[in-house]
């Protein structure tokens, strides 16, 4: 073999073998750029997928956060407004009870005006000392106004027999009043009692010519010293 033909044969050799080398180089190159790529892409596709993700459990955490705070402020604001309302509601009835001991009522109801106050007639020693309400017996009596029991039972609770069974209540403006003819007697003397509460049943014991409740606004606890009732009363806002 000639040289011109051995050197050919190891050129073309050595060109193949160059041409491959390149080859491989630029196929591992791909490989490696290839990953890379890959491996970024990864990155870049993850990155904003993390990014939405916390995003959204903030605002949920956040909202969450905020419905407790308005679930707290309702609580808050449903706590006071029970507490005004209880509040109101106790001075209402405060205000009640005292305007109720404050005023004063009608001994009976459902009645009819018979003998009134300072009335001539045969059937008194003197004129007439208080007014008649005429009811049926065992109607229910009861305190005109608040006050402590200082007479109670019959004769007149001292006053005389003409009164039948009878009751004085001494009351805290300096007046009493005054109840007769009943048929029974349910306070005893120094028994405090509240404006409309039930004393005893009207009657017709004494010197009474039918069923009815004798009345008296007094000055003193005993007999002389009643001024007119129904004008008393009135004055006091009853209607009687």
């Amino acid at each position: 073999m000639s040289f011109r033909s051995t050197f050919l044969r190891h050129a073309r050799t050595s060109s193949l073998r160059t041409r491959a080398a390149f080859l491989g180089a630029g196929l591992g190159a791909s490989v490696v750029l290839g990953a890379g790529a890959a491996v970024a892409a990864d990155t870049v596709a993850a990155t904003p997928t993390g990014s939405a993700t916390s995003s959204t459990l903030a605002t949920a955490v956040r909202a969450q956060a905020d419905a407790q705070a308005e679930a707290a402020t309702h609580a808050q604001q449903a706590a006071a407004a029970a507490k005004a309302k209880a509040k109101a509601a106790k001075a209402n009835a405060k205000a009640a009870a005292a305007k109720k001991a404050a005023s004063w009522v009608d001994p009976v109801k459902k009645y009819a005006l018979s003998a009134g106050f300072d009335q001539n007639g045969s059937h008194w020693a003197h004129k007439h000392s208080g007014q008649d309400f005429a009811v049926p017996i065992g109607t229910d009596v009861v305190a005109a106004h608040g006050g402590t029991v200082v007479k109670a039972g019959g004769n007149g609770a001292g006053d005389g027999p003409a009164y039948g069974n009878a009751i004085v209540v001494k009351h805290a403006n300096g007046t009493y009043s005054q109840y007769a003819h009943l048929s029974r007697i349910d306070v005893k003397p120094g028994q405090v009692v509240a404006t409309g509460q039930h004393l005893a049943r009207s009657g017709n014991t004494g010197n009474s010519t039918g069923p009815h409740l004798h009345f008296e606004i007094r000055k003193t606890p005993n007999y002389g010293s009643a001024v007119n009732p129904v004008a008393f009363l009135h004055a006091h806002g009853t209607g009687v």
